[in-house]
């Protein structure tokens, strides 16, 4: 699963909070497979989200639109992002393995 996230990453977006350019991790891809694999798997499996994902210097990076609405910037970490994608698959997966939402 981190290998398809790296692989489809995004690389015009801004870097997030974490400093993090996403151009860096797809040319990285080979090499931060297995780590970030493990440091997903060791916050999955305690249910423990790393302390740099909840304390951040904030930072308001713009998207479009008029500078005056705050809707039209973004907060965001690249690696928890990644961790987002990670739970919502597993969430799915597990909607549709155990059959929990009925065709209507």
């Amino acid at each position: 699963m981190v290998s398809d996230l790296l692989h489809h990453l995004d690389t015009h977006k801004s870097m997030g909070l974490d400093g993090i350019y996403p151009r860096v991790l797809k040319e990285l891809v080979e090499v931060l497979i297995k780590p970030l694999s493990i440091m997903y798997q060791q916050s999955w499996l305690p249910g423990d989200v790393p302390v740099d994902w909840k304390l951040a210097n904030v930072m308001p990076i713009y998207k479009k639109g008029q500078k005056e609405d705050l809707e039209n910037y973004r907060l965001t970490s690249v690696l928890e992002k990644f961790m987002e994608q990670i739970i919502l698959s597993a969430v799915m997966w597990n909607i549709q393995d155990n059959q929990v939402i009925m065709d209507l």
